[in-house]
């Protein structure tokens, strides 16, 4: 459109050159050679000036084109960022709970969100500023640029060629349209490269509150659990009796031991093969339970019943043969808590803990060998066995499901701050192209406060002699050319958006 506008301020010139020199007086032969000349060497100046503003047009194209390449890619990772923000939308329908451990990183990640909503608001504040000033200044750079236009080729185009005013205001006019349509256009795009980010936003608060509401009711949940840990307790003194039957059989005690940990492990509410694994092969044993930590970290569990020591113990009624028969039935314990330390699971698991748990199916299986030797616990603990009976396995694995909901919980973290990053990076590198054209706005006013230079020290002195030679129009003066004042900037960020923008990046 620029081309169109330096062809047809090109036309008028050489037009009333023309037609001033048709319509001159006669004078003298030298004279009117050297205003030839004179002219000559305005129009092939000026015809240097027009190549100079179409070389100048065409760097502002290709930077229009790279700007809507780069918008073009802007566009399309915010279309990943979106697909990225469902799936972690589906990922969180997992989470069941937060302790008072995330409290911390939950209350960062709303500091996080308020000043992302904070530099928002700015950032399209300063972008409607911004747009609405470089419009203004575009629609006044166009109306002086037709009153300089309409006051140079007034006369001439009166009395020579009516027909082509007209056409020139009306490419005027129909370029004014486009500029106008090109600023609605781009405060459209603005508009809809800025509302996917409010609701991602607002999915943020949303994550937010619906964490709040899982971790009450992950509270409520282990308040049941403990209340049903309360009642198991009280119904395994129950079961003591009929230990008689099972302890008799070795096969029955390994199948009562496995079918015990089981129950405990579903009562834990943990899920085979997602939670733990059972009969994991380790060389040439298998432990019967292997429990994955996060951090890709595991722990060991192996059932264990002692012999039939602790019936012995059960049936005697004289102290003294009762306290030989719990030592006996914890010597056997010991045994087995050596034959289990031999074996050395941890260092036949990648990544497993120090310790293995020996499971006890009956909390008076642990007694019983506790009033045998009261050193029992310590001693375990140096072979790097860990006893527990179904009670206290119970609270070890809602411990373990609570660090896996605590885990889940600071991986969301994790990604709310990697999104809150990567929303800052690409708000700067949208103003960096709004930096862009507001420079080749500046470019064009520069190119044309220039081109009112060229007609002050050129064109101007020329029609001025020409009057004085009784070439003009009577009664018409050659109008003043005005120069553009208005500069295009963004206005600087707020000192508190830095400072929000400077804590994300950091954390």
């Amino acid at each position: 459109m620029n081309d169109v506008l330096f062809l047809l301020v090109g036309l008028v010139l050489g037009g009333a050159v023309g037609w001033l020199l048709g319509s001159r007086r006669p004078v003298s032969a030298p004279a009117d050679q050297r205003v030839e000349n004179e002219l000559r060497q305005q129009l092939i100046q000026r015809d240097n000036e027009l190549s100079q503003a179409r070389g100048q047009i065409t760097q502002l194209t290709q930077g229009r084109t790279a700007a809507e390449t780069n918008q073009s890619a802007a566009e399309e990772r915010l279309a990943e960022q979106q697909l990225a923000l469902k799936e972690t939308a589906a990922a969180a329908d997992d989470l069941r709970a937060k302790l008072s451990q995330t409290a911390e990183a939950r209350a960062t990640a709303e500091a996080r969100l308020a000043a992302a909503e904070r530099l928002l608001a700015d950032q399209r504040q300063a972008y409607d500023e911004n747009l609405r000033a470089a419009k203004q200044a575009q629609e006044k750079a166009l109306a002086d640029l037709r009153d300089a236009f309409k006051a140079l080729s007034a006369d001439a185009l009166k009395q020579t060629q009516p027909e082509f005013l007209r056409l020139a205001n009306e490419t005027l006019a129909k370029f004014q349209e486009s500029a106008k349509g090109d600023l609605e256009k781009r405060q459209e795009s603005i508009a809809t490269l800025v509302k996917p980010l409010e609701e991602q936003l607002k999915t943020y608060q949303q994550r937010l509150q619906q964490s709040d509401t899982a971790q009450s009711a992950a509270l409520g949940e282990v308040k049941k659990h403990l209340e049903t840990l309360a009642q198991q307790s009280q119904s395994l003194s129950s079961e003591t009796l009929q230990l008689r039957r099972v302890l008799s059989s070795n096969q029955a005690r390994g199948r009562w031991g496995e079918e015990t940990l089981r129950r405990v492990v579903e009562a834990a509410g943990m899920s085979a093969h997602c939670d733990f694994t059972e009969q994991a092969q380790a060389d040439d044993k298998k432990p019967d339970l292997v429990v994955r930590l996060p951090g890709e970290r595991v722990i060991i569990v192996d059932s264990k019943v002692p012999g039939l020591e602790f019936l012995a113990a059960l049936d005697e009624a004289d102290t003294t043969k009762r306290a030989e028969a719990l030592a006996a039935h914890a010597s056997r314990l010991k045994s087995t808590i050596k034959e289990l330390g031999d074996r050395d699971y941890p260092s036949q698991f990648p990544n497993a803990l120090d310790y293995v748990v020996l499971f006890l199916p009956a909390e008076s299986l642990f007694s019983a060998a506790l009033e045998g030797d009261r050193d029992l616990i310590v001693w375990a603990a140096q072979k790097r066995i860990m006893l527990a009976t179904p009670a206290s396995l119970i609270a070890l694995l809602r411990s373990v499901s609570v660090s896996w909901q605590q885990y889940a919980q600071t991986e969301n973290a994790r990604a709310i701050a990697a999104a809150a990053q990567e929303f800052f990076a690409r708000v700067v590198k949208f103003t960096e192209h709004f930096e862009r054209i507001r420079s080749g706005l500046e470019r064009a006013q520069n190119a044309y406060n220039d081109a009112v230079g060229s007609y002050e020290r050129l064109v101007r002195p020329s029609g001025e002699r020409l009057e004085k030679l009784g070439g003009g129009s009577p009664g018409k003066e050659l109008a003043d050319a005005q120069p553009l004042e208005a500069s295009l900037r963004l206005p600087p960020v707020a000192e508190g958006a830095d400072t929000a923008a400077a804590g994300r990046g950091d954390s």
